[in-house]
């Protein structure tokens, strides 16, 4: 699913120096989502889709003209960037623990069928539950506000591209949109591959150009 913002609420403009285009997308599915397994920091192997997935994404991709680029340090997440790096061979990339998908401790490695979701299903979800010794999205919050702060230092009027996942995504697309942390389920999370464009400014005012967008999974 593609959604286009309009941009009525946006002055005509040229493209200013100082905005930050930033790409975020998901990794290619794996065999962990097709057998309904919890991944959380399990490094995850791409599925024969998945694997398909990425090299579209990548393709998608292949005229971006990126100066940077960041992935979460978990395999899923390689794998997929691995796709997109061939062409974009001379592009620093950086491989960033602040970009894991959410810690699922002990729920990790089991298939969600195996888990009393009625029993834990709303602590599960909320902002600051822990249950199990689960990382709160309220943590996930804070480490990706912490990376998104450093690249906006470092990175304005920069191409960025982000590889990581659907919960960690959805996070730092909700920073970005300067949502507090309780909106966080207000968008559908990203498909595999899919992909988020927002440009950011200097005070950190979003304009967004895509969310989840699959075109090239059509």
């Amino acid at each position: 699913m593609e959604v286009e913002i309009p941009l009525q609420t946006e002055v005509c403009m040229s493209f200013l120096s100082t905005r930050m285009k930033i790409t975020i997308a998901r990794h290619g599915e794996t065999e962990e989502n097709l057998k309904g397994i919890i991944q959380g920091h399990l490094p995850g192997k791409l599925s024969k889709l998945g694997k398909e997935q990425a090299k579209k994404l990548a393709l998608r991709l292949k005229d971006g003209k990126f100066d940077v680029v960041f992935s979460s340090d978990l395999k899923r997440a390689k794998d997929t960037i691995k796709e997109i790096m061939k062409y974009h061979k001379d592009v620093p990339i950086f491989y960033n623990e602040e970009l894991r998908e959410r810690y699922l401790s002990v729920y990790q490695g089991k298939k969600k069928s195996e888990i009393n979701w009625d029993k834990i299903k709303d602590e599960f979800n909320m902002l600051d539950g822990k249950p199990g010794g689960v990382e709160s999205f309220r943590e996930v919050e804070k480490r990706a506000k912490k990376f998104l702060d450093r690249i906006h230092k470092k990175y304005l009027g920069k191409k960025i591209l982000i590889v990581a996942h659907g919960g960690s995504n959805i996070v730092l697309r909700n920073i970005l949109l300067k949502r507090p942390l309780e909106n966080i389920y207000k968008d559908k999370a990203q498909t595999n591959t899919g992909i988020d464009i927002l440009e950011i400014d200097e005070q950190k005012n979003p304009k967004i150009i895509l969310l989840n967008c699959t075109k090239h999974l059509e």
